[in-house]
């Protein structure tokens, strides 16, 4: 449910304004967002609600290789078939006090109003991280539009003012970085261990990879013209040019 079905209603976010007057919403423009990576292997994620929105978010959390649980009475055949082949947990029933015990990350995609607080302020009791699906106040962390090629990622955020703003900027970055700065990325994460065996100091790697990078020819550029050799080429020298004499 989002953020504006709250209004005139008892306020419920950090505020505690008596009744909701929406200044959470303008006030999420002004808030600075840390921005971190999560490793998610091995950590217990809950999802709770299972339609298209639920879906959509477990299928982020799975890409991630999150251990994710799912509560919800009833679900999406494809959440179905994820907990049939033993991707998922399912809980097929209403959310409940004590669901979240032992997990990082809790993200509510329901309708229920009711539920949405509940989960939110369970989350909070135990300091843990959460998301309420199109409630940006009742979120102490927003997932960003993800733009992934490879190893890169690229996060868009708008702060929760415009999802469909943050899609058209996934779409134009996605065009832009493309598959050439991917597997550059590659190539210089196979060049790493040498650099780290080789050149001493934290300055002397830094200008290794700038010399790379920000190169002559441009190897990007060579990537798109599909000349990979060329690239690996421009390394080499680069590794015979900074080593120790």
């Amino acid at each position: 449910m989002p953020a504006q079905a709250y209004r005139g209603k008892e306020c419920v976010c950090q505020l505690r304004r008596g009744i909701c007057d929406q200044s959470c919403v303008q006030g999420m423009l002004e808030t600075p967002f840390y921005i971190a990576c999560l490793r998610l292997t091995g950590r217990r994620c809950v999802v709770i609600g299972g339609g298209d929105i639920g879906l959509e978010k477990v299928e982020g959390l799975l890409a991630c290789d999150g251990d994710v649980t799912l509560i919800a009475p009833d679900a999406h055949p494809e959440l179905v078939q994820l907990a049939l082949e033993g991707s998922i947990r399912w809980e097929r029933r209403p959310y409940e006090d004590g669901d979240l015990d032992g997990a990082l990350i809790a993200i509510a995609a329901t309708d229920d109003t009711d539920v949405n607080i509940g989960v939110f302020e369970d989350a909070e009791a135990r300091s843990m991280l959460v998301n309420v699906v199109d409630v940006p106040p009742l979120c102490n962390f927003i997932l960003p539009a993800i733009v992934r090629t490879g190893p890169l990622a690229v996060a868009i955020s708008t702060a929760g003012a415009s999802p469909a703003l943050a899609k058209r900027m996934k779409r134009e970055i996605g065009e832009l970085f493309g598959e050439p700065y991917a597997v550059l990325a590659v190539l210089l994460n196979e060049a790493r261990g040498w650099a780290k065996a080789t050149l001493p100091t934290y300055q002397d790697r830094k200008e290794f990879f700038e010399s790379i990078v920000e190169g002559d020819p441009d190897p990007i550029e060579l990537l798109r013209e599909g000349d990979l050799q060329a690239v690996r080429d421009l390394i080499e020298s680069a590794q015979r040019a900074y080593a120790p004499a």
